[in-house]
């Protein structure tokens, strides 16, 4: 097994440091778009509300003054004159509603996703431990890795999976490729409950 240089060793951990710093901003971030996501559904939601009682409002209006000019034995066979133009433009504004309510549908489910892994029992498999939590192996963006203080050590996990026999697979792929002292663990709230048992 290779050394490590306590230079190097330092240097890690201040990666460390500077990565949990990133990921604090990140999970700021997912705060405030998660507000703004809210905000502009209530905003879509009124658009809709508002959209409906004015194509109501103008349905029942038409079908008033048509009502009205039969009724008064009117000559013509032109009763009800509609813009073709303004219905053009509230297709147009449907579609576009039909649009944000997709992206928006995305949005969620990543949130959702994000809460169920905060909240759930989730399991992950662990390749390796330090002492110190000056190690950068992931990207902050990645979603799919833990790296958890386990006193004295800093645990880093891969996976994140619903059900033990779902990380027990990884696990043995990973064993198959060369990580032979990789175990699967339960978290829970970011915290590690317990090693579980390989098989």
């Amino acid at each position: 097994m290779p050394f490590i240089e306590e230079s190097d060793l330092l240097e890690l951990h201040k990666n460390v440091d500077k990565s949990q710093i990133i990921n604090e901003r990140l999970l700021d971030q997912i705060k405030f778009k998660n507000k703004e996501l809210k905000r502009s559904k209530i905003q879509r939601n009124v658009l809709a509300g508002v959209t409906g009682l004015f194509l109501v409002g103008a349905l029942a209006i038409t079908s008033y003054t048509a009502g009205f000019s039969s009724n008064s034995n009117s000559i013509g066979n032109n009763n009800l004159l509609v813009s073709i133009d303004s219905l053009e433009v509230i297709k147009t504004r449907i579609d576009n509603l039909k649009e944000q309510n997709e992206e928006l549908s995305l949005v969620k489910e990543f949130y959702l996703a994000k809460n169920f892994l905060e909240k759930e029992t989730i399991y992950s498999v662990q390749v390796k431990s330090f002492v110190d939590n000056n190690v950068t192996l992931a990207s902050a963006a990645l979603t799919n890795t833990l790296f958890v203080k386990t006193n004295p050590f800093y645990s880093y996990s891969l996976g994140n999976f619903e059900t033990l026999n779902e990380a027990r697979l990884f696990r043995k792929q990973l064993v198959d490729i060369g990580f032979d002292d990789a175990f699967v663990a339960s978290y829970k709230e970011g915290k590690r409950i317990q090693i579980e048992d390989p098989y």
